[in-house]
């Protein structure tokens, strides 16, 4: 169908909420009420909100909804703000960013190209129609969007974050590589 295939979209959701679990890991759990800016969510609320903002694409797409409208949309906000309340203490997020993860992943892996080319519509006047496979595809570019805000409140915090030490480590290699030749 696309060449990236339900299988695809699985594994790099994994790769992608296992970056955000090692930013999770890294952050003291003292510092998870740190917000960045006036306005911004803190470090807790915005991992909740990764954990959990997925899971209502199961329910939309595992039941094949065709159109969305604003109801279904602030009924699927309250239920996420009712589950992110009950994530109390660092080990619990990371626990449903683990679990939930890896159930969006699975979910994702078992999708056929037929659904996958499904279109859904919005309700809202000059809304467009999109694909399922552009719907959950967007899962992972929301939470890359998130982990971007987190790796930045790293550095704040005086954190380096683990992909950019690795991409160092990686340049220090390729240096010292070349300094031999």
């Amino acid at each position: 169908m696309h060449g990236y295939d339900a299988k695809d979209l699985g594994r790099s959701f994994r790769t992608v909420r296992q970056n955000t679990i090692q930013i999770a890991e890294e952050i003291p759990e003292d510092k998870y009420s740190f917000h960045p800016a006036e306005g911004a969510r803190s470090i807790a609320e915005t991992l909740r909100h990764i954990a959990l903002a997925p899971m209502w694409g199961i329910q939309v797409h595992g039941e094949r909804i065709t159109q969305l409208n604003m109801e279904m949309f602030k009924e699927g906000m309250a239920k996420m703000a009712v589950a992110e309340a009950a994530l109390v203490t660092k080990s619990d997020i990371i626990a449903a960013l683990k679990e939930n993860g890896d159930t969006y992943a699975t979910f994702l892996e078992g999708l056929s190209d037929e659904v996958l080319a499904e279109h859904v519509t919005f309700a809202a006047p000059g809304s467009p129609t999109k694909t399922r496979f552009e719907m959950v595809l967007s899962a992972k570019e929301h939470e890359m969007h998130h982990r971007a805000q987190l790796m930045l409140v790293e550095r704040m915090l005086g954190i380096v974050p683990h992909l950019t030490r690795a991409m160092q480590e990686r340049m220090a290699a390729m240096t010292a590589a070349a300094a031999k030749n």
